[in-house]
């Protein structure tokens, strides 16, 4: 029988700690709401179901917290690696080393892409191979960019190309393709606006006018008997089936459904990846739920003087 091989994912201290110290947030916050509604309910079926719902939210927010600094780590390290090609092109024509130009280039204002470039020039400096190095740091930083860009490098190197030279014109290429990502980012701009005005605003007060007037009219046809109309009116009363409670309700978690889709198509159009989008979702949320209620309770008041 053929063994399968399991992957073993070695985990940093760091790594350890902040999952160590999430979990221990997680369960304080889930303990204090639980305690909190068992003292109010006194119900354990309540508390527990409260219990593991805050944990659930709590860890989902935290995902989110972490899903965008690893996003804007990502975003840093893009931006500043074409620099960081220029200068290890210059030091090798200066005639240093790989890891001594790579070492040089750990410059401060590199962060945080100065802390993988001292792993990867200690690397290369112990004996470990240029490409395993540089495969080595793609896989820290995460990128699709970076991967990308160090693949064309590699193989530059495996087909035995001048590496200052190939450094110089990878990094003219990466700024290229900056400006035109830059330019493509300016030119759909109008689409993100109508998307956000049309979802955050115009969406939610349409949902508010419609449980307004769901309201008003169930209101005002429950004092109408159809005894007391006349018999011949080209209209037909009927007993209202849909409940206020239902419409609010159901507007609430379409709004919600409504602005985590949206975020992801404004990440997708704006930055080319669904995640970036994510940074908007509680923007619109806070904006949408808000406009919702003030707008529901303005419209709550001015048509109660029709009822």
């Amino acid at each position: 029988m053929k063994t399968k091989k399991r992957r073993r994912i070695r985990l940093s201290r760091e790594d350890i700690l902040a999952r160590r110290k999430k979990s221990l947030i997680m369960t304080a916050i889930s303990l204090i709401v639980g305690v909190g509604t068992y003292i109010v309910n006194g119900n354990f079926i309540v508390t527990g179901v409260t219990f593991f719902m805050t944990f659930f939210i709590i860890y989902l927010a935290l995902e989110f917290i972490v899903t965008l600094k690893k996003s804007d780590r990502i975003k840093k390290i893009e931006g500043v690696f074409p620099d960081f090609l220029q200068l290890v092109a210059s030091n090798l024509r200066a005639g240093m080393t790989v890891d001594k130009a790579m070492l040089l280039s750990a410059r401060p204002e590199f962060a945080p892409l100065d802390k993988e470039i001292l792993q990867s020039g200690r690397d290369i400096s112990t004996g470990k191979p240029v490409g395993m190095a540089l495969r080595a740091m793609s896989k820290r930083i995460g990128s699709e960019k970076v991967n990308k860009t160090l693949l064309i490098i590699l193989s530059g190197i495996r087909a035995g190309g001048n590496l200052a030279i190939l450094l110089e014109e990878t990094s003219r290429n990466m700024r290229q393709r900056g400006f035109v990502e830059k330019k493509a980012a300016s030119q759909v701009l109008m689409y993100v606006i109508f998307i956000f005005l049309a979802v955050a605003i115009f969406a939610p007060g349409l949902f508010a006018l419609s449980g307004v007037l769901v309201d008003t009219m169930t209101r005002l046809m429950s004092g109408i008997t159809v005894e007391n109309l006349p018999q011949n009116i080209p209209i037909a009363f009927s007993e209202i089936n849909i409940s206020t409670t239902f419409v609010f309700y159901f507007s609430i978690a379409f709004i919600i459904v409504m602005d985590l889709m949206a975020s992801l198509v404004l990440g997708l159009v704006s930055k080319g990846d669904e995640k970036e989008g994510l940074r908007y979702l509680p923007i619109m949320l806070i904006l949408s739920l808000g406009i919702f209620f003030a707008l529901g309770k303005i419209l709550s008041v001015v048509m109660a003087g029709f009822a």
